[in-house]
């Protein structure tokens, strides 16, 4: 069964590079049927619960270094390399695990220049803002914003979160993309636990929710080793200009108030200025590098995270440190719930039963109008019921006599 990863990629080369598919095959150790197969998928292969293991496994830091001395090493060579070591596996699911991890190994060796063609690359880090933003009741969270900058042309887009998972991190990069107006070759990320689900050796797992909007959007993923932000300097410079420029002296009501201040500052100051290396401002050689990018998707990919979740005795549902209501009498049933950073939709059986606005507020209890007098009316009958304040009416026996026909 292949994984998200395998989609992602296979996608990503024969959409966006236009590889043939023998190529594809070729490259990632495939058989061409393979590849035809996760072309066919319009969606990436959903989620099944890992093997217990491999016999490559216990070789893995042996083979990244290898890769990272030489990306072009043979499988062959690193077999023989191997069997000293211990390995009893055969060549063909290390064939396997070479080929997919290879790619990574390449790519960070091609990120070791200074300078990009246009369109090339994007790099994408979190900005810890340290500011506090007003989300209701008295309460503040800090804000985060997902940077993404264009080193071409040092364009930057921003798109403001109150969290930093996979949930936040997925529309966040849609925004940002949406507002550089394309997509990028290739992305830089950091070794973020909300992109990297693991690492072993130089191995990088994605999150599934993020390989399949890399692989939707046709974006390579260059994962950086740990401990080196040099490798995403654009980024961090943005960063630092951002904090120098744009935070003094500003007060935000709220993260659409922050939203809208930056997105209007970067139009207006950002975009304007003249760095050393361009000929002119960064909209002009903004304009010039967005005739190099990717167009969007037609139909964006879905970014909303689901999760399952079981309803209280009280008739609530918690998500993410908040008790949203639903309808009474469901206590104990399990839900399907969605989540996205304005709103939670809880659905039973594939029917939608509750919608709210999200709340960040933490310990908070969101209720909705109509589940509330369904609660009263509810407790009501059941304490009238408790205490026997039911006249319940003598029922006439002989009415079933005459349905079937029987004389009384």
């Amino acid at each position: 069964m292949y994984k998200v990863q395998d989609w992602a990629e296979v996608h990503r080369l024969f959409h966006r590079e236009r590889w043939t598919k023998t190529a594809i095959a070729e490259k990632l150790g495939m058989s061409r049927n393979t590849v035809a197969s996760l072309l066919a998928q319009p969606d990436p292969p959903a989620y099944e619960r890992a093997a217990k293991g491999s016999l490559v496994d216990p070789f893995e830091d042996a083979i990244a270094a290898m890769l990272a001395e030489d990306p072009k090493v043979p499988a062959t060579v690193i077999l023989e390399r191997l069997r000293p070591l211990g390995y009893v596996g055969g060549i063909s699911i290390l064939k396997e695990r070479v080929a997919e991890v290879r790619p990574s190994f390449a790519a960070a060796r091609a990120y070791q220049r200074t300078s990009y063609l246009p369109g090339e690359v994007g790099q994408f880090d979190w900005w810890h803002t340290g500011r506090q933003i007003p989300v209701g009741k008295g309460a503040t969270r800090e804000a985060f914003g997902l940077v993404a900058t264009l080193p071409h042309s040092a364009a930057h887009a921003c798109v403001f979160t109150l969290a930093r998972t996979s949930a936040d991190f997925c529309p966040a990069l849609l925004g940002c993309l949406e507002r550089l107006g394309g997509v990028p070759r290739e992305a830089v990320f950091d070794n973020d636990p909300a992109v990297v689900a693991s690492r072993a050796g130089g191995v990088v797992r994605l999150q599934d929710e993020v390989a399949a909007l890399l692989g939707h959007l046709g974006l390579k993923a260059v994962v950086l080793r740990p401990r080196h932000p040099e490798a995403k300097g654009q980024a961090e410079r943005t960063i630092g200009y951002l904090e120098t420029s744009f935070l003094p002296l500003r007060q935000f009501a709220d993260l659409e108030d922050l939203q809208r201040q930056h997105d209007t500052w970067a139009r207006t100051v950002a975009f304007e200025r003249r760095p050393r290396r361009l000929a002119g401002t960064v909209a002009d050689a903004w304009r010039v590098e967005r005739a190099f990018l990717a167009g969007l998707p037609k139909q964006r990919p879905s970014t909303d995270r689901h999760v399952e979740a079981r309803v209280s005795r009280d008739g609530f549902v918690r998500v993410a440190s908040a008790d949203y209501s639903v309808p009474p009498g469901l206590a104990g049933r399990r839900v399907a719930v969605t989540i996205s950073p304005t709103e939670i939709i809880v659905s039973l059986e594939g029917a939608e039963i509750a919608r709210h606005r999200r709340s960040w507020v933490r310990a908070d209890v969101v209720l909705a109008p109509a589940h509330v007098r369904a609660l009263r009316l509810h407790r009501q009958a059941k304490a009238r019921l408790e205490a026997g304040d039911v006249t319940v009416p003598a029922v006439d026996l002989r009415c079933y006599d005459a349905a079937v026909g029987v004389a009384p």
